[in-house]
């Protein structure tokens, strides 16, 4: 028997309301480490064969494993597919978004977007710009802003990551490479002062440093959970950003040492 591809499963979690209570099953089986199937369903107020359906499906991603009655940890700091993280601090990534497009220039401009939910919010946000060019890596950006008036999208080439729907490798790189960029806007899944700005997949990250490498300016926006946390692959030093927008519910003392470390730090109001 054949086992399902990420995409075919990523497209069984189109309703907000499952992957939402997906991202519940993947917290209670991190914080206990293992669940049972009779725990899940309780905890949640579920039948049996839609905690079982869920359980199945979580593992076809490799986001946990499957035991006799339940479901076990697979490994802590795993990426989450792009349908289940778009679920996740909405608000205050709508307020990241605004934040960051209001100190975009209102006239003529080119901006980079890597993927992400954070930066997919920002693009969102360029709803009114009036003119405006975007480079871009990542197909769920580059659908978000094809109704968009005053935005030109320059889309790259390359191999399609499933997990985030970005176009990745030699090709991607070559074609940041061969435009010129204004700023560059990166989301991440971890910003810290001993790592800088990382992300799950080595990859990713090298074409995401291609377009860090021709902007002028580099500005990440993430989440308040990013900051502090540290992923597998580098994307770029603190050296090279110029701006970090995150939300309230960022660490202080990490805000703290990131500000000290010479990088403006912008704290959203949602």
């Amino acid at each position: 028997m054949v086992a399902p591809s990420a995409e075919s499963v990523i497209a069984r979690v189109s309703s907000g309301r499952r992957a939402r209570r997906m991202l519940q099953i993947l917290e209670l089986v991190s914080e206990r480490g293992s669940i049972s199937l009779s725990e899940l369903a309780d905890t949640l107020g579920i039948s049996a064969p839609t905690a079982r359906r869920d359980l199945a499906d979580l593992a076809d991603q490799q986001l946990l494993l499957r035991t006799h009655g339940g479901a076990t940890v697979l490994e802590r700091g795993q990426e989450l597919p792009v349908a289940l993280r778009d679920t996740r601090f909405q608000e205050a990534k709508r307020a990241i978004a605004k934040t960051m497009v209001a100190r975009l220039p209102s006239e003529r401009h080119v901006v980079a977007l890597s993927g992400g939910t954070t930066t997919a919010s920002v693009a969102r946000a360029l709803a009114n710009h009036r003119d405006i060019a975007v480079v871009t890596n990542s197909l769920t950006i580059a659908n978000l802003l094809s109704g968009f008036a005053g935005v030109r999208v320059v889309m790259t080439g390359g191999f399609l990551r499933p997990q985030s729907l970005e176009l990745v490798g030699a090709i991607a790189e070559n074609t940041f490479s061969a435009v010129n960029v204004g700023t560059a806007i990166l989301g991440a899944d971890g910003i810290s002062v001993s790592s800088g700005v990382t992300t799950y997949d080595e990859t990713e990250a090298r074409t995401n440093r291609a377009m860090v490498a021709k902007a002028q300016r580099t500005v990440v926006v993430a989440d308040g959970s990013k900051i502090g946390n540290v992923a597998l692959a580098p994307i770029a030093d603190l050296q090279q950003v110029a701006l970090i927008i995150t939300d309230s519910s960022a660490d202080p003392e990490e805000l703290g040492r990131l500000r000290a470390a010479g990088v403006e730090v912008v704290v959203a109001d949602a």
